[in-house]
């Protein structure tokens, strides 16, 4: 119980100096994991409640097919989800990754006092050693909460690509359709005015 305390106290006492600091970086950084992960969220239900599945075939008996103008909005809005979705996601790597930076930086700053005042050289020492704690400590939850959000945002990725070559395979399947039902009007045309001669 003693060395539980004795390494329990310096941290507690330690707690409103610069460690604040790092606690409330930490706070930050969290809201803003819980932000970009409900973005994350919001992406993948955009993607997955339009009515896509990603196997879909163009359906011929849709009762109203999309546009194109309506499939070219889907696919920058699409484009749009996908580059907000990066920026978000490269903020919280580098939010995550300053913790350690921050734990060093509380640890050399409780230590260049230390060379002009070696008789109160403990209390810089657990000062360099409790920042460093926070800082190390924050940076491994992080990172763990990194391997959470990953693959999430991996799945968004693969899914806004399946559902652009969707919408492109329909835009093709549309063409295609269209350009069939051309050809057989010609030819009912054409096998009319054999008729009539």
């Amino acid at each position: 119980m003693n060395i539980l305390s004795s390494l329990v106290e310096p941290v507690l006492n330690n707690l409103f100096g610069y460690d604040l600091l790092i606690i409330l970086v930490a706070i930050f950084t969290l809201g803003y994991f819980l932000f970009v992960m409900w973005h994350s969220d919001r992406v993948y239900s955009s993607i997955f409640t339009q009515g896509y599945m990603p196997d879909d075939e163009f359906d011929e008996e849709e009762k109203k097919p999309p546009t194109k103008k309506e499939l070219k909005e889907k696919k920058n809005n699409l484009r749009s989800m996908r580059e907000t979705s990066e920026k978000y996601y490269s903020m919280f790597v580098n939010l995550t990754s300053i913790f350690p930076l921050m734990g060093i930086l509380g640890t050399v700053i409780a230590l260049i006092p230390m060379v002009d005042q070696l008789a109160d050289m403990e209390g810089s020492f657990f000062v360099a050693l409790t920042s460093t704690l926070w800082g190390l400590l924050f940076a491994i939850i992080f990172k763990m909460l990194d391997g959470i959000l990953t693959p999430r945002l991996d799945r968004n990725e693969r899914g806004i690509e399946d559902y652009l070559e969707s919408l492109e395979r329909k835009i093709e399947e549309m063409k295609e359709l269209k350009n069939i039902n051309h050809t057989e009007d010609v030819v009912q045309d054409e096998v009319v005015m054999v008729g009539e001669v």
